[in-house]
């Protein structure tokens, strides 16, 4: 099986908190959390969105 190393993981914005992406990642290439900068429907400005469970 080729996705058994993915899993799911929901980004949170590091400003207002809220929960707005779901993605996965592989857990083999990258261990640590994840860290991408996206766009906040809340604040309304890209920001950066951290990896939560």
């Amino acid at each position: 099986m080729a996705a058994e190393n993915r899993v799911k993981v929901v980004l949170r914005c590091s400003e207002c908190k809220q929960r707005n992406y779901n993605t996965t990642k592989n857990k083999r290439n990258t261990p640590d959390k994840l860290e991408l900068k996206k766009y906040c429907r809340f604040c309304r400005k890209h920001t950066v969105h951290t990896e939560t469970k």
